[in-house]
């Protein structure tokens, strides 16, 4: 379980721990039992060897002269304890005093795990850092101001990165009140409450007093405004000037910011301190702030369709289960493991409506919260997960997402949406709501990727210009897909008739044809596509046409799987296809309604085709459609008995008065020669269409077999 998704947990720290038994000598110095409770199951230092783990004492003790070293360390995994002993020792008469007021039940600091693996050695970590912020617009790294400073100086010294901190010129010295307030921050720190600022009211700046270690004194000094919210900070002992030794508080955790860190050090020296040096430890990488342009791992991993398959194959089984990862790191995305999903069994309950607005409400909530990215989602919000990364669920989010999908936070730190199954109850075939929710993401500009099985292909889905509807898209077809000019075939799913190689002849006669003509339809710098409903017969035979000339072939596909009540033919989905949508069969209409072709085709068909006849003579007489030529393949007798009684009815009825300009506008041809000469003459502004065109009785306009002309 990811458990760095709750609040307060950082893997490199526990939380701080209290005094359960301590002795002191009369001198200055004691050994106390410090118990440290609810500590992370994720902690890295159960994991390292005890020399890698050290007890950070509180500042606010540092500061009065105390200093404390871990003699042992004892962890209870199991009770999520860890039981430490630690020597306690004292800096000049004051810390002998706090001494006294420290008894049981005191917080006095947390273990750090000093992980190698995660010790920072490139440079250009902290570089990139620099002039960039959180969302709430604080310095990600910096000393002094947003874009760093010269006052910060990194160096890479023994295989690590060091930070040389340039100090204030000046000291830290305490008023005489700082007596009086040591027994109210004893009992403070039994209470976790803030004592820092608190402890600042007793002390007073001394401008340009040398800074030197004295014996049995401690010296306090202050470096520029600091901010570190990408890392943590470790004081290097090793490298302060000889004489010169730092508390054991000299963990700076990610939560620095805006702030004159006060450093404590002791020891004997009549040299003058004039930086700190910082060593740094990642965090995980999900609260790194890191930024995906950064992560070129990760981006080469997610442009290989190869791994993209294989990080879903690490989804628990069976497939039945809703799961998802949220990706920050290319070592992530390689190393993943099945424990590592969240896998969640939401149960959707019909809702009783908006009657009942609160139990709807509260019923909507409950789904929502059962979602398996919705604890990613919710730790985005919620600033747990800083980093900006990508999102892999088995299946399409559920609508009901959508607040949480399109919300500021989420919106900046999710990169790329991934899902393998558009639905678990209807499989491949997104719903009217499901394909809203895609306009919408597209628009906010976050990415979707659909891992299809069925193609073997990762497609992104791409809205078309000024349409609202679009497309599952191959990665290297999207180009062609935005600029195209859509060409489409209507025909029978049973058959493919006889009308292939025209077809083939004309696609390839139209691309020949960009060459010579300039249209905003056609031109050499138009690609085509060629949509058809993806399933078998005419649909088959104009997808593998396009497929043959490279023409990029695309499909709307509709569920026709077998139903009991059902007395269509199963059309599964032909090979061919390349981009693609899918429907439920309830939204048969909606699915026809953005087929958007530019140039329609109709080949032999039945009851499907007459609809989609339908509704491209209606698209064409309201406007809805560019105005040009729709060819009808096939004899004229077939296309008479289809059309031309109905034509008549409603133009003896005066049904379609105004209207009867449609019958110019449908081309009926039996050969590719005659369908080019329709094209050219309609790209080049000759071709009689439209309203101030003539009107023929038969409802379509029948060209000549042997003239290429209209009769």
């Amino acid at each position: 379980m990811t458990s760095y998704l709750y609040p307060g947990h950082y893997d490199l720290v526990t939380p701080d721990g209290y005094i359960e038994k301590i002795e002191k000598d009369g001198k200055g110095k004691a050994t106390a039992e410090v118990t440290i409770s609810k500590i992370s199951p994720a902690f890295i230092g159960y994991e390292l060897d005890a020399k890698q783990i050290y007890f950070n004492f509180k500042s606010v003790l540092a500061q009065l002269g105390l200093n404390a070293v871990n003699e042992e360390v004892h962890f209870d995994r199991l009770h999520h304890r860890a039981h430490v002993r630690i020597f306690l020792s004292s800096i000049g008469p004051l810390a002998e005093k706090m001494l006294e007021y420290l008894t049981p039940g005191a917080y006095i600091g947390k273990l750090f795990a000093a992980d190698e693996r995660r010790r920072v050695r490139d440079p250009n970590y902290l570089d990139r850092m620099f002039g960039r912020s959180d969302r709430e617009g604080r310095p990600l790294l910096s000393l002094g101001g947003m874009q760093g400073s010269e006052l910060l100086t990194i160096e890479q010294i023994e295989g690590r990165i060091v930070a040389f901190l340039t100090l204030q010129e000046g000291v830290v010295e305490y008023t005489p009140s700082i007596w009086g307030f040591l027994p109210t921050l004893g009992l403070a720190l039994h209470q976790k409450m803030p004592t820092r600022d608190l402890l600042r009211l007793h002390q007073k700046w001394k401008p340009f007093a040398p800074k030197e270690c004295k014996v049995d004194e401690i010296l306090l000094v202050s470096s520029m405004p600091l901010h570190i919210r990408t890392v943590f900070a470790r004081v290097v002992d090793t490298l302060l000037p000889a004489g010169f030794n730092h508390t054991s508080a000299n963990v700076l955790q990610p939560d620095t910011f805006a702030s004159g860190d006060i450093y404590e050090l002791y020891g004997q020296s009549n040299k003058e301190l004039y930086d700190i040096p910082l060593e740094f430890f990642t965090l995980e990488p999900h609260r790194e702030h890191v930024f995906f342009a950064d992560r070129d791992q990760l981006q080469e991993c997610l442009e290989d369709s190869k791994a993209i398959f294989q990080t879903f194959q690490t989804a628990p089984e069976p497939k039945e289960k809703r799961a998802a990862i949220f990706l920050v790191k290319g070592s992530q995305m390689l190393r993943l493991k099945s424990d590592d999903w969240i896998v969640r069994s939401p149960s959707l309950q019909p809702f009783p409506g908006i009657s009942h607005k609160i139990r709807q409400s509260l019923m909507v909530d409950r789904y929502i919260d059962q979602q398996p990215c919705y604890p990613f989602l919710k730790a985005i919000v919620d600033g747990l997960i800083t980093s900006q990364g990508v999102l892999f669920t088995r299946y399409f989010p559920s609508p009901l997402m959508k607040r949480m999908l399109l919300s500021d936070h989420v919106q900046t730190n999710l990169m790329r949406l991934y899902f393998q199954v558009p639905s678990r109850s209807e499989g491949n075939y997104f719903s009217q709501e499901d394909r809203a929710l895609l306009n919408d993401l597209f628009t906010f500009g976050i990415p979707v990727y659909w891992a299809d099985e069925t193609s073997g292909q990762i497609l992104q889905y791409i809205q078309r210009t000024g349409k609202i509807s679009g497309m599952f898209v191959p990665i290297d077809r999207i180009d062609r897909f935005v600029k195209a000019t859509f060409f489409g075939v209507y025909g029978s799913n049973l058959m493919e008739g006889n009308f292939g190689e025209e077809l083939k002849k004309l696609l390839a006669g139209i691309l020949e044809m960009r060459t010579s003509v300039d249209h905003p339809l056609l031109n050499q710098n138009t690609p085509l596509a060629l949509v058809t409903g993806g399933g078998p017969g005419a649909m088959e035979m104009g997808n593998r046409m396009a497929q043959e000339l490279d023409i990029l072939s695309c499909a709307n596909i509709v569920d026709f799987e077998p139903r009991p009540d059902m007395v269509v033919n199963e059309q599964r989905q032909n090979p061919y296809v390349e981009a693609k949508m899918t429907y439920r069969l309830d939204q048969l209409i909606e699915r026809q309604a953005e087929f958007y072709l530019d140039f329609p085709i109709f080949v032999m068909g039945g009851i499907g085709t007459d609809f989609e006849y339908a509704l491209e003579e209606l698209r064409h007489k309201v406007g809805s459609r560019p105005h040009g030529p729709i060819l009808l393949f096939g004899s004229p007798d077939y296309w008479r008995e289809k059309i031309t009684s109905r034509f008549q009815r409603n133009l003896n009825s005066g049904t379609i008065k105004g209207s009867e300009w449609l019958s110019n506008s449908f081309f009926c041809i039996q050969n590719a020669v005659q369908g080019l000469k329709i094209y050219r003459d309609f790209f080049e502004g000759k071709l009689p269409i439209g309203k101030q065109a003539p009107i023929f009785q038969e409802g379509f306009v029948t060209v000549s077999p042997t003239h290429s002309t209209p009769d």
